[in-house]
């Protein structure tokens, strides 16, 4: 196991660095632009361009996967030139200016595809070399508590964006153009933040393997990096996206559909409440079992969408438990995986387990898609829920 060194300054009990404080900055405007894009995403492709529960997967595995490959090249870029900032806001500018592409490419499924696909490689390279600056700024004991705290004002972005697109949807009808570009202004304050108030991290890594896309993935010839990074993937491919866990549950529940951009408001506000102690938990009682309990609280999710007209408790019910399992898998799955590789390839490792997870998930978005598409509402969740338990069973006996 391989433990990160952290400057003297830096080891404050109680406190996360100042890095962490402003990366969480970058992620909370970042999100806001994100989140009002996911929030209306479904609305427009489901009930104003009439796309079919298929085609809505594919476009929905791609907005997911499309960040995939480029995780690898982001991990590999960032390590590579110690420059994880650069690299990382690289990624925050590409995200920044699809915004913008969106009102011109109008009601063609073609040109939505490709712009989600380059705003996703956006998120694709930045997010390893982000979570790198998170662990190589932080004393090791305290990476989940961290990286808790970053994704807790992640997900206040999170609340706000939908917010913002419900007010605009509200006041102007479903209206795609303000949408974009009111989500495009806040991601070029995020990438403003990043440039002006982050610092690179100032220290040459430790000695280890120099860094290339090859030497991240020779890190799965170690153990018990393999076995985490082989689960996180199996895992991946029975979660849901967010974008299907709304509709389904919008649809299971029976509330309104003009409440379906606000459902994400119930994952965020349970995500930004319980990040921080579940990441201190995580860092006390092992990172592992509190990723695993997330996913058994997602199997209680796809549950609940077969109790069918169960109104707003219903549908409060299945956010509160999505919620938690976003905090029980989000950042404590960095603060595991962190520890495992060494500094000169701490971004590359990162990234090599985003990727497996990525593609996973991309996999699961197409399938899901075909088999809401074509099977009825309770053969596609019963599936769903079969595919989560056989991949959380798999995972534990890998971890064992």
């Amino acid at each position: 196991m391989y433990v990160a060194s952290v400057r003297p300054s830096e080891r404050v009990k109680g406190r996360v660095p100042g890095t962490v404080v402003a990366l969480g900055t970058v992620s909370l405007l970042t999100d806001v632009s994100a989140e009002m894009v996911t929030a209306f995403m479904p609305v427009y492709l489901l009930f104003t361009l009439q796309l079919g529960y298929a085609q809505f997967g594919m476009l929905d595995g791609l907005y997911t996967g499309a960040t995939a490959i480029l995780r690898l090249v982001g991990g590999h870029l960032s390590d590579r030139t110690n420059r994880h900032k650069l690299v990382a806001g690289i990624g925050y500018g590409l995200s920044a200016v699809t915004k913008l592409i969106y009102p011109a490419i109008g009601a063609t499924s073609l040109g939505i595809g490709a712009t989600l696909a380059a705003d996703r490689a956006g998120k694709g390279l930045r997010t390893a070399p982000r979570d790198a600056l998170i662990s190589l700024s932080t004393p090791p004991d305290r990476l989940g508590a961290a990286f808790g705290v970053h994704r807790s004002m992640d997900t206040v972005g999170a609340l706000i964006g939908p917010l913002i697109t419900f007010v605009l949807l509200y006041q102007i009808g479903n209206v795609a153009g303000p949408v974009f570009v009111v989500s495009a202004c806040f991601a070029v304050v995020g990438l403003i933040v990043l440039i002006a108030f982050v610092r690179e991290h100032p220290a040459k890594p430790d000695r280890g393997p120099t860094p290339s896309i090859r030497a991240g993935l020779n890190l799965l010839k170690e153990r018990q990096f393999r076995r985490v990074t082989l689960a996180t993937t199996v895992l991946g491919l029975a979660t849901l996206s967010d974008a299907f866990v709304f509709v389904l549950v919008q649809k299971a529940t029976d509330v309104p559909l003009y409440l379906l951009p606000l459902l994400p408001l119930g994952t965020a506000l349970i995500f930004l409440l319980a990040a921080s102690p579940i990441g201190r938990l995580a860092d006390r009682v092992g990172r592992w079992p509190v990723f695993l309990g997330g996913h058994v609280l997602l199997l209680a999710v796809y549950t609940s969408l077969l109790v069918s007209g169960a109104g707003y408790f219903g549908a409060a019910a299945a956010l509160l438990m999505h919620g938690l399992f976003y905090a029980c898998t989000d950042g404590v799955l960095s603060a595991k995986v962190s520890p495992l590789v060494p500094e000169s390839l701490r971004a590359s490792g990162l990234s090599v387990v985003q990727t497996g997870q990525a593609l996973a998930r991309l996999l699961s978005s197409v399938g899901f898609g075909f088999l809401l598409q074509f099977a009825a509402f309770g053969t596609a969740v019963g599936a769903a829920i079969g595919a989560l338990l056989v991949s959380v069973f798999l995972a534990w006996k890998l971890a064992a």
